[in-house]
C-alpha cells in the first residue's frame, strides 16, 4: 500500500472543484508515484494496432493498492469517485484483438515480467453508437474529452517516419502500466500535414477505395517504423552498431498481421543504415519476431497489393520482395514442391500475404486456443507446419482476474477472501478449492451484481429490466460467425411457443446484446437492426413481456462489460463451431460465475475441460461434422423439413418485421437461403444448430428453476477459472516464446 499517495490523497483540497478538474488532480497525484522501469537483460515487445483499455483510474488505484482506502478518503471530502465512470474509455481497438493486447500489458505488469507495448494513438476511438429508429448510427468517438493524465507525452523522442510522398512525424506518449513492475504502453501519434494527421485519426479506415487502402498502409507502417527505429536506437546507443546480439535483448510479438511490415522496416533499417548484410539482417529477424494468429478467416489474413505500397513504401515492398527471393531459395533446398512453395509464399502474383511473411520469418507461431492452434497447422498453413513444425505453437488466450473480478465485482471478490482468504489474489489455483456447495452467499452477490447491472443499463439505456429474470447475455463484436443471428431466430422461437402456450413453468428472462458493427458492414447492420425490431416487438407485447425480454445496449465498450459480466447467469458462446480462435468473453464470464452456453469452438472447449460439461450447456455441429457438412449441406432442405426454423427465417421478409426500405432482412434471407458469389447459403450453419440451441436454452431455464443447484454449476465455472488468467498466458509466453523472466 502507497501510504505516500494516501497522505497526499487526505491532504488533497477538492472543495469548489468540477468532477472533470478532480479526475484530472487527483490522477496526477497517482502519476507521481508510478515510475517505469527499465532493467538490463532480455525484454519483450508487444506490437498491436489495437488497444483496448478502458478507463485507468479504478484499475490504477486497484494496482497500487490504495482503492478502497481511496474511495473512503474522497468520499469524505465530497468527491465519489464512481461519478469519474463518466470518463471516456481508451477505445483504442475493435474487439477481443485490442482487449486482449490490453490484459496481457497488465498481467505481465501484475506479475513482474518485462513487457512494453508499442500502438497508435488515436485521435478517436472505434466509434460511438446510439440507435436510431434501430439503426447503428455512428458519431466520433473523442476520448480525449477529459483529458488523458495517465499519459506523458515524451517531446524530446519524437523521430520522423519516411514515405515516398511524405515525412510524418511520430510523438511518443507513454501510458503505465502499474504492477509489481511498472512497464510501459507507448502510443505514437502523427504529426504533420494534414495528410499526415489522417495516420492517426480513427482506427481502421474504410479500405473499399485506393485512397483508403493507402490509408491502411500508411497507419501499419508508421507503428512498424517507429518502434523499430527507436528500438535499434537505443539497441545501438548501449551495445554499438553490431547487431548480432539484437535478438539476445529483444523479442517482438507481432499480435496478428498489422505490424509485420515491422519485419520489413527492420531489415530496411539494418541494411541500410548499418551496413548488416540482407542475409545476416534477415536471420538475425528470425530469431526476433514472434507472431500471433487470431483468426483463419482469410478475409482477416492481410494481403496488400504490391503497386500500392511500392507506390508509398518502395525500399518496404522490395525487402518483402526479397524476402520472397532468400525463402523460395531456401524451401527449394528442402525440395518443396512448386505447390508447396506457391502456398508458403510472400509474394504471391502481384499480391504481399502478411501472413505468410510472418509465419516465414517468425521464430514461432502461435495460435490462441487449443482447437485453434491445431486448425492453424492442419488448415491455414499446413505446409508451413509440415517443413517448420518446431515453430508452431499455442497459448491459450486468457484475461485479467485484477480488471475482470476484482476491479468489476469487488463483492464475488469479498466472498472469495472469505471463503479461500485474500491470498487467491495473488495464486489463482486457489480457487480450485473453493466450496461450490455453499451457494447462499453466492447467490446474494449474484443478486446484487444483477440490480447494479440493471440501474446501469436503465441509467444509460432507458430500459428497466425484469426483476428475478435470468440474464443471458451475448456481447462481443458483431460478425456473422458469431451468430447473433442465430440467437435472434432461437428468441422469436421462444416468444412463439409462450405465445401458443407451449412453454409451461417458464423463468423470466432477459436476452441482452452489446455490439458495435463495422461502419462498412451491411449484414452485421442488418443483424443489429433485426434484433432492435425482435426487441421492439416482445417487449412490447402484454402477453409475454413479463416473462421475455430483449435488450441491446447501445455503445458497447469495455466498461459496459464491466457491469454486464458480473450481472449475468448465462453466457452465450455460440459460433460456429472451427470459426472462433479463442474468445476471451467467455472468460470474463465464466469467472464471474456465469455457465456457458455454447458450441465446442475457441477456448468454449477448455472452459469444458476444467469446469466440466455437466455445468454448462453444449450444443451444436463439432469442428469434424462442420468439416463434413461444407459440400453437403442444404439449409433449404432444413427449411422444408422443420416448420419452426421455417417461420422464423420467414420473419426476414413476411412483413413481420420492417427495415425502413433500406433492404437488409432480404438480404440477411438471401445470405441464408440463395448464398452469394463468395459463399453457399448458411455458410455458418445457423439452420443446422438452431433446434439445438433452442433446446439448450430452455434447459437453462428449467434448469434455474433450483437456485441452489444452478449456483452450484455457476460457482464450479468460477472455481475452475484460474486456467484462464491472462498470468498464465503470459507465463507460458515468457518460457516458451519470449525467453524472459520475471524481476
Amino acid at each position: 500500500m502507497n501510504t505516500k499517495l494516501l497522505q497526499d490523497l487526505k491532504d488533497y483540497d477538492a472543495a469548489g472543484k468540477d468532477i472533470k478538474t478532480q479526475y484530472t488532480e487527483i490522477s496526477e497525484l497517482c502519476m507521481k508515484y508510478i515510475t517505469p522501469e527499465r532493467r538490463e537483460g532480455r525484454r519483450a515487445y508487444y506490437l498491436s494496432i489495437e488497444y483496448l483499455m478502458g478507463r485507468m483510474f479504478h484499475n490504477n488505484l486497484l494496482e497500487l493498492g490504495v482503492l478502497e482506502e481511496a474511495e473512503k478518503i474522497l468520499s469524505e471530502k465530497g468527491v465519489k469517485i464512481s461519478d469519474f465512470e463518466e470518463v471516456e474509455d481508451a477505445a483504442l481497438g475493435n474487439g477481443g484483438l485490442g482487449r486482449l493486447a490490453a490484459c496481457f500489458l497488465d498481467s505481465a505488469a501484475g506479475c513482474a515480467y518485462p513487457l512494453d507495448g508499442y500502438g497508435i494513438r488515436y485521435k478517436y476511438g472505434l466509434f460511438k453508437q446510439k440507435f436510431e429508429n434501430g439503426e447503428q448510427a455512428e458519431s466520433a468517438d473523442d476520448w480525449l474529452t477529459w483529458g488523458d493524465p495517465w499519459s506523458v507525452r515524451r517531446e524530446n523522442e519524437k523521430r520522423v517516419v519516411h514515405f515516398a510522398d511524405m515525412d510524418v512525424t511520430a510523438v511518443p506518449y507513454d501510458m503505465p502500466i502499474v504492477g509489481k513492475s511498472v512497464n510501459t504502453l507507448r502510443l505514437f501519434y502523427a504529426e504533420g500535414s494534414e495528410q499526415a494527421q489522417k495516420i492517426c485519426e480513427y482506427l481502421y479506415p474504410a479500405d473499399d477505395t485506393e485512397e483508403g487502402k493507402l490509408l491502411r498502409i500508411r497507419q501499419e507502417y508508421f507503428l512498424s517504423a517507429a518502434a523499430i527505429g527507436e528500438l535499434a536506437e537505443r539497441y545501438v546507443r548501449k551495445y554499438g552498431r553490431s547487431f548480432n546480439r539484437f535478438s539476445e535483448y529483444h523479442s517482438l510479438q507481432l499480435n496478428d498481421t498489422h505490424a509485420v511490415m515491422s519485419v520489413a522496416e527492420f531489415i530496411r533499417l539494418l541494411t541500410k543504415d548499418y551496413g548488416v548484410s540482407f542475409a545476416r539482417a534477415l536471420d538475425i529477424a528470425k530469431h526476433t519476431f514472434n507472431y500471433t494468429n487470431h483468426t483463419i478467416l482469410p478475409e482477416a489474413l492481410e494481403c496488400w497489393d504490391y503497386a500500392l505500397m511500392e507506390k508509398i513504401l518502395p525500399e518496404i515492398a522490395a525487402v518483402f520482395k526479397k524476402i520472397q527471393s532468400y525463402a523460395v531459395r531456401e524451401w527449394k533446398r528442402k525440395n518443396c514442391t512448386k505447390e508447396e512453395i506457391a502456398a508458403m509464399s510472400v509474394l504471391q502474383g502481384r499480391r504481399l500475404s502478411m501472413a505468410n511473411a510472418a509465419v516465414y520469418v517468425g521464430e514461432k507461431v502461435n495460435g490462441v486456443a487449443a482447437i485453434h492452434s491445431e486448425l492453424v497447422k492442419r488448415n491455414l498453413f499446413p505446409v508451413a507446419y509440415k517443413y517448420y513444425p518446431d515453430k508452431f505453437q499455442n497459448v491459450t488466450n486468457g484475461i485479467t482476474q485484477r480488471r475482470w473480478l476484482m476491479l468489476c465485482n469487488r463483492e464475488l471478490s469479498a466472498l472469495l477472501d472469505k471463503k479461500l482468504t485474500p491470498a487467491w489474489r495473488e495464486d489463482m489455483a486457489r480457487l480450485e478449492t473453493l466450496d461450490t456447495t455453499d451457494t447462499a452467499e453466492f447467490i446474494a452477490v449474484k443478486a446484487e451484481k444483477k440490480k447494479q447491472l440493471a440501474e446501469y443499463i436503465l441509467r444509460h439505456d432507458g430500459v428497466k429490466l425484469l426483476d428475478g429474470a435470468i440474464v443471458y447475455a451475448q456481447v462481443k463484436r458483431l460478425h456473422e460467425y458469431k451468430r447473433q443471428l442465430m440467437t435472434a431466430f432461437a428468441i422469436l422461437r421462444i416468444y412463439y411457443d409462450l405465445k401458443e402456450g407451449k412453454l409451461k413453468d417458464f423463468h423470466p428472462s432477459v436476452f441482452l446484446f452489446g455490439a458495435k458493427a463495422a461502419s462498412g458492414y451491411f449484414r452485421a447492420k442488418g443483424i443489429i437492426k433485426y434484433l432492435n425490431e425482435i426487441a421492439r416487438l416482445v417487449n412490447g407485447d402484454e402477453q409475454t413481456n413479463k416473462l421475455l425480454q430483449v435488450v441491446f445496449v447501445q455503445n458497447y465498450n469495455v466498461s459496459y462489460a464491466e457491469k454486464i459480466v458480473a450481472g449475468t447467469d448465462v453466457s452465450l458462446q455460440v459460433s460456429t463451431a472451427g470459426f472462433e480462435a479463442s474468445g476471451t468473453g467467455n472468460m470474463k464470464f465464466m469467472l464471474n460465475g456465469a455457465v456457458t452456453c455454447g458450441t465446442m469452438d475457441g477456448a468454449n472447449i477448455e472452459i469444458i475441460e476444467h469446469a466440466g460439461k455437466e455445468n454448462n450447456y453444449i450444443f451444436g455441429a463439432s469442428v469434424e461434422e462442420i468439416e463434413r457438412l461444407k459440400d453437403t449441406y442444404d439449409p433449404n432442405e432444413i427449411l422444408s423439413q422443420n416448420a419452426d426454423v421455417k417461420r422464423v427465417c420467414d420473419t426476414l421478409t413476411d412483413g413481420t418485421f420492417s427495415d425502413g426500405g433500406k433492404g437488409y432482412f432480404k438480404e440477411l434471407h438471401d445470405s441464408l437461403t440463395v448464398g452469394a458469389h463468395w459463399h453457399k447459403p448458411d455458410h455458418y450453419f445457423i439452420f443446422r444448430d438452431l433446434p439445438e440451441y433452442v433446446d439448450a436454452l430452455i434447459k437453462v431455464n428449467r434448469d434455474y428453476g433450483d437456485k441452489a443447484a444452478f449456483a452450484q454449476k455457476q460457482l464450479e465455472n468460477t472455481a475452475h477459472a484460474a486456467f484462464f488468467s491472462s498470468d498464465r498466458s503470459i507465463a507460458e509466453y515468457a518460457e516458451k516464446i519470449w525467453n524472459i523472466v520475471k524481476k
